[in-house]
């Protein structure tokens, strides 16, 4: 198990499914995290943007550096849901991946996403986390 706030200072390599869509930890702190994602033409549908499930799954993982920068040592957490809503097409180049935890309870946490492309929106994701 990579323990993820190793590699929010970076004495770990990130989890694979990181490395895999090429998303990167700018930040995470206080239940604040900012990554930035390096699109490239692997992600792109038969209408050239971004497909939807890679935009969840880059918000998911930005969550989860939120997550692991409040949790305790010998916690450890799991998504209930996700939901996105997808405000314009996501292409080619740079997109920026911010998370914040709204509301942090004793099991269960509500935490927000955006992502963003060229200062604008292109989708907002809420989920609720479990802590074990």
């Amino acid at each position: 198990m990579i323990d993820l706030k190793q590699a929010i200072n970076g004495t770990v390599e990130p989890p694979a499914c990181d490395q895999t869509l090429c998303i990167r930890v700018i930040s995470a702190t206080a239940g604040d995290a900012i990554c930035s994602w390096e699109i490239d033409e692997r992600f792109l549908n038969g209408h050239q943007v971004v497909m939807g499930g890679y935009i969840t799954s880059a918000a998911d993982i930005t969550m989860a550096y939120s997550m692991a920068s409040v949790l305790e040592e010998n916690q450890v957490f799991s998504s209930i849901n996700l939901q996105t809503t997808f405000l314009r097409p996501l292409h080619v180049g740079n997109a920026i991946v911010e998370s914040t935890i709204v509301k942090k309870g004793r099991k269960t946490c509500y935490v927000e996403a955006t992502i963003s492309q060229n200062e604008q929106y292109v989708a907002k994701v809420t989920s609720s986390i479990m802590v074990l």
